[in-house]
């Protein structure tokens, strides 16, 4: 399947704070834009795979949005696999695409816990709640603690991820944060649930994103301008809650890593720009490990000097990432890895023909990876 689908179109709507817009707003919007991108007309769209939003749950919401979006889809689902689930509904659609099952496919995400409600992410987690465990980030505190203790990385291992994806989103005229920091104002930064600082999570945000899928035959025959080629994808699952796992120091992003590779024909040598899943800078590092680009317990030597950002060995999160363009979780990645393939990125890496993006979801519970050509 390697190069037979490609993405045709991109969209998304403003990141920061969108009040007075409801998630299937947003969505239509970001779906308009990728339409227009791909320029193909919205008639010839028959499938949408949408992820649910994570800070409101609603039944039938992908029926709910065709409806909005005016369009009569043969298939579609809402997804939910945490923010893993936007590069899972690129990967349905290849794979419904391949198996005659649709043409055409938008897979759309939005949502707008900034001006809405951020209990999900505040929520309390179970028993352990009786404990003080509330919180995303408390779950990422957890990890970080587990890997901060296995590899003693200094605390300017973690600072270089941030100080990398802040610098990037400084650059991004559609960043929510365009606000560079320092190593020493990463260190200096108040702890948010110790030993995470502030500027080691991500950002909360509202706005939706969306890209059109369809084959390289279907592309040229509708006059794309501009398609990218998927080389490969893959998933892998913990599925256990972090108090039931062996190990909080790896996941299984190893695994799909490994099946993206080997359906793309391509390794971590050949990754030339990466967009990796920063929900909070621990995840970056335990991913660089994960897919092979450095040994476990490795990767506070590979960011150092510069080496993760634009310039250095492999440019991480081009355009800001969670921690800066917006934190809506994932398919934002994707948009930047079609732009950096494209030639057309702000920050655009010279030479970059093969970008891989990340997504993950829940407290590392889920994963999935895609892979990019020019």
């Amino acid at each position: 399947m390697r190069g037979k689908a490609v993405i045709a179109g991109i969209g998304h709507t403003a990141f920061g704070k969108q009040p007075g817009r409801d998630t299937v707003a947003l969505n239509v919007e970001a779906c308009r834009r990728a339409l227009e991108d791909a320029r193909v007309p919205k008639d010839a769209v028959d499938a949408v795979f949408v992820k649910t939003p994570t800070s409101q749950r609603e039944l039938m919401y992908g029926q709910k949005l065709a409806e909005a979006l005016g369009v009569q889809p043969r298939m579609g689902c809402a997804l939910d696999q945490g923010g893993a689930a936007n590069i899972t509904g690129i990967m349905l659609a290849v794979m419904a695409i391949e198996a005659g099952q649709c043409e055409v496919a938008l897979c759309c995400y939005a949502d707008n816990p900034r001006s809405g409600s951020r209990q999900v992410y505040a929520r309390p987690r179970g028993d352990d709640a009786a404990y003080g465990w509330f919180s995303t980030a408390a779950g990422y505190a957890m990890i970080h603690q587990a890997y901060a203790q296995r590899y003693k990385p200094p605390p300017e291992a973690f600072g270089a991820v941030a100080v990398a994806c802040r610098a990037n989103g400084a650059a991004n005229p559609h960043a929510q944060l365009r606000k560079p920091i320092t190593m020493d104002d990463y260190l200096a930064a108040p702890w948010v649930v110790e030993p995470l600082r502030r500027d080691d999570c991500c950002l909360v945000s509202d706005g939706a994103a969306a890209v059109v899928v369809m084959s390289a035959k279907r592309a040229r025959e509708l006059g794309v301008p501009a398609p990218v080629p998927i080389l490969g994808f893959g998933q892998g699952q913990s599925s256990w809650e972090i108090t039931l796992r062996p190990d909080l120091t790896t996941t299984e992003a190893k695994r799909a890593a490994a099946t993206a590779f080997a359906m793309a024909g391509v390794g971590p040598k050949d990754v030339k720009v990466a967009q990796i899943y920063d929900c909070f800078t621990v995840t970056v590092l335990m991913t660089l490990e994960d897919y092979g680009f450095c040994p476990p317990g490795g990767a506070a030597d590979f960011v150092r000097d510069g080496r993760i950002a634009i310039g250095g060995d492999l440019p991480v999160n081009t355009s800001g990432g969670l921690l800066s363009e917006t934190g809506m979780p994932g398919l934002q990645l994707v948009l930047e890895g079609v732009r950096q393939i494209r030639g057309t990125a702000v920050s655009q890496v010279k030479g970059a023909d093969v970008a891989l993006v990340t997504n993950q979801g829940g407290t590392m519970h889920t994963h999935a990876t895609l892979i990019l050509g020019g």
